[in-house]
């Protein structure tokens, strides 16, 4: 089978490579330092699977994803990464990734997955199984409107005008978002929140 790495730390990717390439099925390898090579790569050589990092320069591992899903090409596409970002796997299983795993595994163990993906199953890590079950929003859509608000720099007395409540209802649901989330202020309320992607 022929593979597509797209990592944009060379190292890694050498390394991974090199472990890959003594597997006996495997009979070649296309690198790609960032997504938007690996498009490229894709547009003129034909791959079994690609191996993709999230994060790299000019476009991302789901943009090149998303790419492949677009052109209805028939590659297996596994998305191997270091962050347990929700909104990432979200993102990712929407487009129809077929496995998404983290970085911290073997080459034996990726080898498994890239078996598994091409016999048509597909295979996300537990740890984001897990991460997703403990990533649920526990704001109420009163409460993500009034963070959404607080988020857009407005204060109290903006946030209850425009709500049409009062001052005090809106330092209740402050108080409120602030004990939901585990965080002392407004800054780390926005952030929490964005990073979780539940505003």
């Amino acid at each position: 089978m022929k593979l597509l790495v797209a990592e944009d730390q060379s190292m890694l990717r050498d390394a991974m490579c090199q472990l890959l390439l003594m597997e006996e099925d495997i009979e070649g390898i296309f690198q790609a330092k960032n997504g938007k090579e690996a498009i490229e790569m894709l547009e003129n050589q034909s791959v079994d699977i690609a191996i993709l990092d999230i994060e790299m320069p000019q476009k991302t591992g789901l943009d090149v994803l998303e790419w492949i899903r677009s052109k209805d090409l028939p590659i297996k596409v596994i998305v191997v990464t270091t962050f347990k970002r929700v909104g990432y796997f979200q993102r990712a299983v929407k487009a129809g990734v077929d496995a998404y795993v983290l970085k911290d595994r073997s080459i034996t163990e990726l080898m498994n997955t890239i078996h598994t993906v091409l016999a048509g199953r597909k295979e996300y890590s537990p740890e984001l199984m897990e991460s997703i079950m403990s990533h649920e929003n526990p704001l109420s859509k009163q409460e993500e409107n009034v963070l959404k608000l607080i988020a857009a720099g407005m204060t109290s007395k903006e946030i209850a005008s425009q709500l049409y409540l009062s001052d005090g209802t809106i330092r209740n649901y402050t108080t409120s978002i602030f004990t939901k989330l585990g965080v002392n202020n407004r800054v780390e309320a926005i952030n929490k929140a964005q990073e979780n992607e539940w505003i």
